[in-house]
C-alpha cells in the first residue's frame, strides 16, 4: 500500500490510503516544515518498482539533493498521515534548529561544537559537585558518579539513535526537537502506543519546562548568595531576600529580549567569565592545606542527595539534538570517537576534578557552591564570586527562553490581539514566578538536589531508554539494560525528591 498526501497551495493534506512503509532507496526530496521528505514523482516511480513511499507532499520549493540517511527495509505501520505531518509542522525550532552561519573548516566546526557542549554543561551544578561527594563519600562517590555520568551519556546516545530511526522512517534530514522526537516515536511505534503520542509530547515538554524554570530559580539563589557574601564582608549585611530583589531587575531586563540573536553577545561574554571563574576556583581548591574531615563512605540515606546533585550537574540531554543539527557532518557527533563521547569525557574529568578537589579542600564544611567557601576577605576570591555570578546572570535569559518558547504558542492561540504585549506580559509573569519560588526556598544545595532528582532525572535517564524499547527490536540484553537504567532513574527520582523536600521542610523549621 502507499500513502498519498495531496497538497494544494494552502498545504492541505488529505489521507487517501492506509500506510505500510517499506522504502529501500533514498528518494529525491521536497522541503516541508524544514524536513525533507519524498517527492510525488519519485513516489510514483517507487510504486511501479514495488517499493512503498513514506510521505509525499507537494510544495513550491524543490531540492534534488539526495537524503544523507539510508532507509530502513523493515515495514513500519504509521499513524494517520495527517497526524505525522502535523507533528512535524509543530516541531519547535529552538530545540532542533540549524546554525545559520556554519564555519568553513570542518576541524574548526568540530572544535566549536566541543566548546558549545562544554559551555552548555558549565553552571552552578559544576560548583556543587563537592556536595555530591560529601553525600556519597570520596571512595564511593569516585566510583558511582562516573558510572552515573556514563549512564547519562548512554541515554543521550539512545535519544540520538531514536532520532536517526525517525529520519530513516520518515526521510527527514535533520533531528526534530526532543519532545517531537518522543511524540514521533510513539506515533510511528506499536499501534497500542500510538494513542499516547500527544500525551508523551506534553509530558516531555512539561518536564523540560520544569527543568529549565528550576534552573532559573537556582540562578536567582546562586547569584544572590554569592553577592550577599561579598557585600557582607564589607559590613553591609542584608537579608538574602533583599539581594534577590536587587538581582531581579537586571534579570528581568534581559528576559524581555525576545530575539535569540540579541542574546548571543551576552552568551559569549558569559562563557568568558565562567571559564575564568572556573580556573580561579580550581586554583583555590588546589591550594594547601586540605581538610581532614572527609569520609570515604557516606550513609546510605545521603546517596539520593548525591544522585540528584550529580544528575543536575551532568544532565545536558537537551543539547545533543540541536548540536548534531549544527554540524555539517552529523555522523562525527555521535560516532565512537565523535564530539559527544570526547566532549563528555573531558567534561566528566574536568567536573569531577573540581568536585573532588573542592571536597578534599573543605570537607564537610563545603557549601552548595564551592565559591561560597572561598576566602571572604580576599579581593581575588571576591572577584571570582562576582565573575561567576555575572556569567550565570547573563545566561539566565537563554535558559528562560526555552520554556517560554514551548508555552507561548498555546497562550497566543487564546490571545490573538497584540501578540507582542501578550508575550511581554507572559515573560513578566514567569520571571516573577521563578523569583517567588527562589524567595520561598532560598537553600541552594537542597534546591539543586530537588531539581536534579525530580525533573532532570526524568528527561535524562527515564525517557531515552523507553524510546529505545519502542523503536528497536527488543533483545534480552536491550531489555535488561534499559530496565536497569529506568529503575535507577525512578529510584533516584523518588528518593532524591523525597529527601530534598524533607530537608527543605526541616530547614524551614529551623
Amino acid at each position: 500500500m502507499a500513502l498519498h498526501l495531496r497538497g494544494g497551495s494552502e498545504k492541505r493534506l488529505t489521507l487517501t490510503n492506509v500506510v505500510c512503509v517499506r522504502t529501500e532507496l533514498p528518494p529525491k526530496i521536497n522541503s516541508f516544515s524544514g524536513y525533507r521528505m519524498g517527492s510525488q514523482g519519485n513516489r510514483e516511480k517507487s510504486a511501479k518498482s514495488g517499493q512503498v513511499y513514506t510521505i509525499a507532499v507537494n510544495d513550491n520549493r524543490h531540492d534534488d539533493a539526495p537524503s544523507p540517511r539510508f532507509q530502513s527495509t523493515d515495514p513500519v505501520m504509521l499513524q494517520d498521515g495527517h497526524r505525522i505531518a502535523q507533528i512535524l509542522r509543530n516541531n519547535c525550532g529552538v530545540q532542533g534548529g540549524d546554525v545559520k552561519h556554519p564555519t568553513r573548516s570542518v576541524a574548526i566546526r568540530i572544535g566549536q561544537t566541543l566548546m558549545h557542549l562544554f559551555r552548555g554543561n558549565v553552571g552552578p551544578g559544576m560548583f556543587a559537585l563537592g556536595t555530591s561527594l560529601k553525600n556519597s563519600g570520596v571512595v564511593l562517590g569516585s566510583f558511582l558518579i562516573p558510572i552515573l555520568e556514563l549512564m547519562c551519556v548512554h541515554s543521550q546516545h539512545l535519544l540520538l539513535n531514536a532520532s536517526l530511526t525517525l529520519q530513516e522512517k520518515l526521510s527527514l534530514t535533520k533531528n526534530p526537537g526532543f519532545a517531537t522526537t518522543v511524540e514521533l516515536c510513539f506515533a510511528t511505534g506499536p499501534s497500542s502506543l500510538q494513542k499516547y503520542s500527544a500525551l508523551s509530547r506534553r509530558l516531555v515538554n512539561l518536564f523540560l519546562c520544569l527543568t529549565q524554570l528550576g534552573f532559573c530559580c537556582l540562578y536567582f539563589i546562586f547569584i544572590s548568595t554569592n553577592v550577599k557574601q561579598i557585600i557582607d564582608s564589607y559590613g553591609y549585611e542584608y537579608s538574602i531576600h533583599l539581594h534577590m530583589a536587587g538581582v531581579l531587575i537586571p534579570i528581568y531586563l534581559t528576559c524581555m529580549v525576545r530575539n535569540l540573536k540579541f542574546l548571543a553577545p551576552l552568551s559569549t561574554l558569559a562563557n568568558i567569565l565562567m571559564v575564568s571563574g572556573v580556573i580561579i576556583t580550581l586554583y583555590y581548591a588546589a591550594r594547601p592545606p586540605s581538610a581532614f574531615n572527609v569520609v570515604n563512605f557516606a550513609r546510605i540515606g545521603q546517596l539520593p542527595l548525591a544522585f540528584g546533585t550529580a544528575v543536575y550537574a551532568y544532565e545536558g540531554i537537551g543539547l545533543v539534538l540541536p548540536l548534531q543539527n549544527a554540524m555539517k557532518m552529523p555522523h562525527k557527533f555521535d560516532s565512537t570517537f565523535g564530539v559527544l563521547n570526547v566532549g563528555m569525557v573531558i567534561v566528566t574529568v574536568f567536573f569531577f576534578a573540581v568536585g573532588l578537589l573542592s571536597y578534599l579542600k573543605y570537607g564537610d564544611d563545603i557549601h552548595g557552591s564551592v565559591t561560597l567557601n572561598l576566602p571572604k576577605n580576599e579581593v581575588l576570591a571576591q572577584c571570582v564570586k562576582m565573575i561567576i555570578s555575572t556569567g550565570v546572570l547573563l545566561t539566565f535569559a537563554l535558559q528562560f527562553y526555552i520554556p517560554i518558547d514551548l508555552m507561548l504558542p498555546t497562550v497566543r492561540e487564546h490571545f490573538r490581539q497584540r501578540p507582542v504585549l501578550v508575550e511581554l506580559v507572559f515573560r513578566t509573569v514567569f520571571v516573577l514566578i521563578t523569583f517567588t519560588l527562589a524567595e520561598l526556598i532560598p537553600f541552594l544545595d537542597l534546591f539543586i538536589t530537588l531539581v536534579g532528582a525530580f525533573s532532570s532525572t526524568t528527561i535524562a535517564l527515564i525517557v531515552p531508554p523507553i524510546l529505545e524499547l519502542i523503536t528497536r527490536r527488543i533483545t534480552p540484553w536491550i531489555l535488561l539494560k534499559d530496565a536497569f537504567i529506568v529503575v535507577v532513574g525512578l529510584l533516584g527520582c523518588v528518593t532524591g525528591s523525597f529527601e530534598s523536600i524533607q530537608l527543605i521542610v526541616n530547614a524551614f523549621k529551623e
